[in-house]
């Protein structure tokens, strides 16, 4: 009787949660906002496009704040709140200080939609939108994605702190994301993101000279792009931030070239790298390198996933007039 018990509240649990998932997709819609600002899509694509036409590496910038905003208390525009008396924002936390960038597109996309449908479009909804165009402009996939996302009222630091490192082993890296409610194969799609942008020397000049304390490099990166590397970012404090390209091949078009970069050894960062010890994730980073219109397909669903990983809807939250502070 005490086994049929346990195995009841075990089967509730799980039906709550299942249910409550159903009720925050169900309150999202792919025509949210068809009557109260029928021209959304096209002023966050036209605020993308001049952003990306004044910076290339914008296009891959967007896409980076639209994944730590949602990695953080789930999609909610959290990441764009300034600090203030009552909380530390997440702008300042480690993996985002001096590194995230793209929060002026977001003002001045939403300054335009303020004018033309005042209080009705959340700034989580222009971060998600914005991310997908920044994608598509740079010749990735456009994906449907249902809207209704409200703004959540605070932000946090110390979670922000905790965010994927690619420092960090790849088992912990795939915990963080299952913690999410996303799986392996999420976290090697959402790893081609690696496809486009640049990264700081801080984050990968280990792998050039001191490879796990061993004195020696990483054997499993390419020596020719090992030499290129050590030229951009010598083995010198004063190298930290420089900037060298995620993928040297196309630097800023959003392609499969990342995994084939992978299956060559030629993979900058050492998580992205790791994809290819893995007896889970390495047979799909070698079906992405070679089928690219199956990697576009599962990238656009891993990120609609992503953007509805603990999001606000209905009477939860609000819709910010300006992204960097609460009402």
């Amino acid at each position: 009787m005490k086994d049929n018990s346990s195995k009841l509240i075990v089967f509730l649990l799980i039906s709550f949660v299942f249910l409550n998932h159903l009720l925050v997709s169900s309150q999202l819609d792919y025509r949210f906002y068809d009557d109260s600002c029928p021209n959304l899509t096209r002023i966050v694509r036209y605020g993308v496009w001049m952003a990306v036409s004044n910076d290339t590496r914008m296009a891959a910038s967007l896409l980076r704040l639209h994944f730590h905003d949602c990695f953080v208390n789930g999609c909610d525009g959290s990441l764009l709140l300034d600090d203030t008396s009552s909380f530390k924002g997440e702008k300042n936390a480690l993996p985002n200080m001096n590194s995230v960038r793209g929060y002026e597109v977001i003002d001045d996309i939403k300054a335009v939609l303020e004018r033309v449908c005042p209080s009705v479009v959340s700034c989580t909804d222009i971060v998600t939108l914005a991310a997908r165009e920044a994608v598509y402009l740079a010749g990735g996939p456009f994906w449907p994605i249902p809207l209704g996302r409200r703004d959540g009222t605070t932000a946090s630091e110390s979670e922000a702190n905790r965010l994927p490192s690619p420092l960090e082993p790849l088992e912990n890296i795939i915990a963080k994301f299952t913690s999410k409610g996303l799986d392996v194969k999420d976290v090697v799609v959402l790893s081609g993101a690696h496809t486009f942008g640049l990264a700081r020397c801080m984050m990968f000049k280990h792998r050039l000279f001191n490879f796990d304390g061993s004195g020696n490099p990483d054997p499993e990166l390419d020596v020719m792009l090992r030499q290129n590397l050590q030229s951009v970012c010598p083995n010198q404090d004063d190298s930290n931030d420089k900037l060298a390209p995620l993928d040297t091949y196309t630097i800023s078009r959003f392609d499969n070239v990342y995994y084939r970069n992978l299956v060559n050894k030629l993979g900058l960062l050492q998580s992205d790298q790791a994809l290819m010890k893995h007896n889970t994730t390495a047979p799909l980073v070698v079906s992405y390198s070679r089928y690219p219109y199956l990697f576009n397909r599962d990238f656009g669903a891993s990120m609609v996933k992503l953007a509805n990983t603990g999001v606000l809807t209905g009477q939860n939250g609000e819709i910010r007039k300006n992204c960097r502070v609460v009402n």
